[in-house]
């Protein structure tokens, strides 16, 4: 589908510094003090894309020229310029940022009628490739062009409309545009224009629809007849958010009690495992311990043995002077030294043995007692882990009885939940059967067919869907089950419709409406421009409510949901101009287009220059970051 883009927004009068801001690709973001001129940019896109009323402040007298860059769908620039309080618009196919004072390529008519031939609608629509398609404007079924209005109307949204308590899809409350601004809706979700009204059928053609009809009442009858609750849809859709809190609360008591069996399995088995190791190393110490008790019992023995040998050896005069005690030889007859050479040799032996031993003892007892130590720890050690295991043990008899019942009641939710949405779906189904049965029996009477004008019950299904997905993205509390109501035109969440809510909320249900519905248009080939532009899209605080403000429950959007929304924006496939008070997150900072209005600080005064000598180049460009 193609797209445009938005290049830059500028303001140019002669003797004026250029007031301007230049659009990334992706993302840009427009934030810092009030009355600094932020919502005038949004409310200046809107007006040069064709809207009615010039936005005006004291800054903009002066300045003549209007200037809106775009990037059409085959990527050659244009520029349009308007005048403020004109209902011409010049086109220029080249990129113009200072006053022009060339002639325009093409003039066409900001607003577009019934007889447009020149208009800014028509031309942009035909390069988007949507000038065929048309949508219906009253009851009736007659049709009319889509306009360029149709859409910006859904893509460029103010403050004024961000918080008020208007269906996102009006651009009045007045009655007589309903019936075109459910067309539109239709249009972009489905993809399907709206034919042109023809003639009724001929008499035998009404025949045969008499015979559609009365087989679409007996399948009716058919399928009424399986519903199991006299509950209406609204009974049910009502019925299915309390269950689904339900199911979510014991979803999460589930999850915990779960993970503390989990936990308590692993932490069991992990016991298991390292008492069977302690208990192997414990027999091991054991039987080394008790071996070399053994041995020192045997050291001992033999340095016992040593010193009885040495004890026996001074009685009987082994180690004396004398007649030889080896050979009985007198002094006399003896050789020099004879006696004491011998006496020394056997002292040195048992000298040697009995050092050898003490220092094999020596070594031996303390690794006797590093093993001792070992056992002790390693029984220690064992108790322990008996204990853990015992503990375990009760933990996980423990969370199996708590699980039982929690699992049992859960299986019971499921039930009731599934058979509300069989009910939902065989009411969806009816519905689409009275519809077509309305039709043929519209057709029947001979007068002109009516068009459809409800979206299919799958399309719808699934925009809801990307309307849920985009609230849990940005993390908001107190909007479950968010839904667009077709037939009351507005968007319902927390069993509530958006405009019975305080501006908070209004506002990130709009913002989301919004950006869902250009997301879901972007990814499936629908009509869209291809960028939004939201001023002021989430709220973090609670304005006072005024006499004339009407009564709406509100939330206090926290920080975090400004974090989750804007990582959001950052993936959004098309182009995305956020405007807001708030600093953005720090990431955004490195990741988005910046532009940061000061008011008397330091830095970019505001969207107009501050000092008439402020130069154009200065203005034209970001925040540094």
């Amino acid at each position: 589908m193609s797209e445009l883009r938005l290049v830059h927004l500028t303001y140019a009068g002669m003797n004026k510094p250029t007031a301007s801001v230049e659009f990334g690709p992706d993302l840009t973001v427009i934030y810092g003090a009030s009355d600094t001129g932020k919502s005038f940019i949004a409310e200046s896109i809107d007006y040069i894309l064709g809207g009615s009323q010039a936005p005006e402040v004291p800054e903009a007298d002066g300045y003549s020229q209007i200037l809106l860059g775009l990037r059409l769908p085959d990527g050659s620039p244009l520029t349009l310029l308007r005048a403020p309080h004109s209902g011409t618009i010049h086109l220029y196919r080249s990129d113009h940022r200072s006053v022009v004072t060339a002639p325009a390529d093409t003039q066409v008519t900001a607003a577009h009628t019934a007889r447009s031939k020149n208009s800014l609608s028509l031309f942009l629509l035909n390069e988007l490739a949507l000038a065929d398609l048309r949508i219906r404007k009253n009851e009736a079924g007659a049709s009319r062009a889509l306009t360029l209005r149709d859409l910006i109307h859904l893509a460029v949204i103010p403050e004024t409309r961000m918080v008020a308590p208007l269906s996102p899809v009006l651009s009045s409350a007045a009655a007589s545009g309903k019936t075109a601004a459910a067309s539109v809706i239709r249009l972009l979700l489905t993809g399907e224009s709206d034919p042109d009204v023809d003639t009724g059928l001929n008499a035998g053609q009404r025949r045969v629809n008499k015979g559609k009809i009365t087989l679409l009442d007996q399948i009716i009858l058919d399928l009424q007849s399986k519903l199991t609750t006299n509950e209406n849809v609204r009974d049910l859709r009502d019925r299915q958010v309390r269950l689904q809190a339900s199911i979510d609360e014991h979803s999460t008591i589930l999850r915990v009690i779960t993970d503390r069996h989990l936990t308590a399995v692993t932490t069991r088995m992990k016991a298991a495992e390292e008492l069977a190791t302690v208990e192997s190393r414990l027999a091991e110490t054991g039987d080394l311990v008790t071996r070399f008790r053994l041995l020192e019992d045997q050291y001992r023995s033999d340095l016992d043995r040593l010193e009885m040998v040495t004890e026996a050896g001074s009685l009987l005069g082994y180690f004396r002077v004398g007649t030889c005690v080896f050979c009985g030889a007198a002094p006399e007859h003896q050789h020099p030294g004879h006696s004491e050479h011998e006496t020394t040799q056997l002292h040195l032996a048992v000298q040697n043995e009995t050092a050898k031993t003490t220092s094999l003892l020596a070594d031996l007892l303390p690794t006797i007692e590093d093993l001792r130590g070992q056992f002790e720890t390693l029984t220690q050690r064992r108790v322990s882990l008996l204990h853990d295991t015992a503990r375990m043990d009760q933990e996980i008899a423990a969370t199996q009885e708590q699980l039982a019942p929690m699992r049992a009641r859960m299986e019971e939710h499921l039930h009731a939940r599934s058979e509300i949405e069989r009910n939902l779906e065989l009411h969806e189904r009816i519905d689409e059967l009275e519809q077509r049965r309305s039709h043929l029996d519209g057709e029947t009477i001979g007068g002109a067919p009516r068009p459809a004008d409800y979206v299919p019950n799958p399309i719808l299904t699934a925009f809801d869907q990307a309307v849920r997905r985009t609230l849990e993205a940005w993390k908001v509390p107190s909007v479950d089950f968010a839904e667009y109501d077709q037939y009351a035109m507005d968007i319902r969440a927390g069993g509530r419709a958006r405009s019975s809510r305080g501006k908070g909320v209004r506002s990130v249900l709009h913002s989301a409406f919004t950006t869902a519905l250009a997301q879901f248009c972007l990814d499936n080939g629908r009509p869209h421009p291809g960028f939004i532009v939201l001023d002021s899209p989430v709220v973090t605080y609670r304005d006072p409510i005024m006499d004339d403000e009407p009564v709406g429950e509100d939330v206090d959007l926290t920080s975090h949901v400004v974090d989750h929304f804007y990582a959001d924006m950052l993936g959004f496939p098309g182009q995305a101009v956020i405007i807001e008070n708030g600093d953005p997150p720090l990431n955004v900072l490195s990741e988005a287009r910046i532009y940061r209005f000061t008011g008397t600080g330091p830095g970019r005064h505001g969207f107009f220059p501050a000092d008439p000598q402020e130069s154009t180049a200065d203005t034209l460009s970001p925040l540094n970051r």
